[in-house]
């Protein structure tokens, strides 16, 4: 099996970044300016509009985003714990390149953290909570009948960082934070090749409201379903690059 598998040519790099800032989204309130930054060069990442192999550099993006350097440096600082960039030294930031391999031995660890957190979110989210849980799943179901993949990428980051609020449990955090964004841009990358957008979005509201009713074991059932789409979208992926 190759290391990667052909991916959908990405739009040129200058009109990609032009729509990502077209459908930027508004400064989070309380948010730092690293968070911003990390914000956004995470969902550019995720979505294109920084591709898989492109060289930046800190004064580009600080020029770009029109935020400072030392918020840039920490925000590529954690995108690089998230295998989403390499900074090389005297050389530049590096945009990571999709390894398939490394998509599969994800799944393996994420299976078995995900289908945790499910039971334990459902068992201690509150009822702020549950109700956004829910919200997030109209929302998404809106986003599939729309056909706007960036919009549920979105909805998507927001799921998993409310999973991890209510699961309230830091090391699992630690370990969700690492893998979300290299699987939402492996998704991004292959979804019209290989996936359903409407089944996408039917699996992870199926997971938002287990949870938000508060039963353990239907909510981690609801996350071995997620994971058995997520895993077989993988390999068709795979297959299809064969």
């Amino acid at each position: 099996m190759p290391d990667t598998v052909p991916t959908r040519r990405p739009p040129p790099a200058a009109a990609a970044r032009r729509r990502a800032a077209q459908r930027r989204p508004s400064p989070g309130a309380g948010e730092t300016l690293t968070e911003r930054a990390y914000r956004v060069l995470e969902e550019e990442i995720v979505t294109l509009a920084l591709a898989p192999g492109e060289v930046v550099s800190e004064a580009l993006l600080s020029d770009r985003l029109r935020i400072g350097r030392t918020p840039i440096r920490e925000a590529l600082q954690r995108l690089a714990r998230e295998r989403l960039v390499r900074i090389l030294p005297r050389r530049g930031i590096v945009v990571a390149a999709v390894d398939v391999r490394e998509q599969l031995r994800l799944l393996e660890v994420r299976r078995e953290i995900e289908r945790l957190m499910a039971r334990t979110a459902a068992r201690r989210s509150d009822p702020s909570q549950r109700g956004r849980l829910r919200a997030l799943a109209d929302a998404m179901d809106r986003a599939a009948a729309d056909g706007d993949e960036t919009a549920f990428l979105r909805l998507d980051r927001e799921l998993n960082l409310l999973v991890i609020e209510a699961t309230r449990n830091e090391f699992a955090a630690a370990a969700m934070t690492l893998m979300h964004g290299l699987a939402r841009r492996f998704w991004f990358i292959h979804w019209r090749q290989s996936a359903d957008l409407p089944e996408a979005a039917r699996a992870h509201a199926a997971l938002a409201r287990a949870i938000a009713e508060g039963q353990p074991e239907p909510a981690a059932d609801a996350s071995d379903r997620l994971l058995d789409y997520i895993e077989a979208f993988t390999r068709a992926t795979v297959n299809a690059g064969a």
